[in-house]
């Protein structure tokens, strides 16, 4: 799956719901990428990301509406960046995150069976 991941976690192009058994080496590899996703603080990381007027957002705004240190909550963001659903720039002694919106939707579609998909795209 192109776009998902650091070169260390690309996603397999196979679904595990494509009606075809995946390798292991890829299911192994969408692991590593859905368990970014299952922590309760990352996802409330990649919605406040999301839904700030910007775009994007550094440490620094997301501790507070996080309720967490900024060890904590850069912890979190390294995870998601290394996962390859954020993207990290820095600029001066500030580092700022933002969605990788391709990356978000290749797992929907990994993730949606292919009948849905279908669907989907006829509406």
């Amino acid at each position: 799956m192109e776009g998902v991941g650091t070169a260390k976690t690309d996603s397999p192009a196979i679904s595990p719901l494509g009606g075809e058994p995946i390798k292991r080496a890829d299911a192994e590899r969408l692991a590593g990428v859905l368990k970014a996703f299952a922590d309760p603080a990352r996802l409330r990381l990649l919605s406040l990301i999301q839904s700030a007027p910007s775009g994007e957002a550094s440490v620094s705004d997301l501790t507070a509406p996080l309720g967490l240190s900024q060890p904590t909550v850069s912890h979190h963001l390294r995870i998601l960046t290394e996962a390859g659903l954020l993207e990290r720039e820095k600029r001066g002694v500030w580092a700022y995150y933002r969605l990788v919106p391709s990356a978000i939707a290749a797992i929907a579609g990994l993730l949606t069976p292919p009948r849905k998909r279908a669907t989907k795209r006829t509406r």
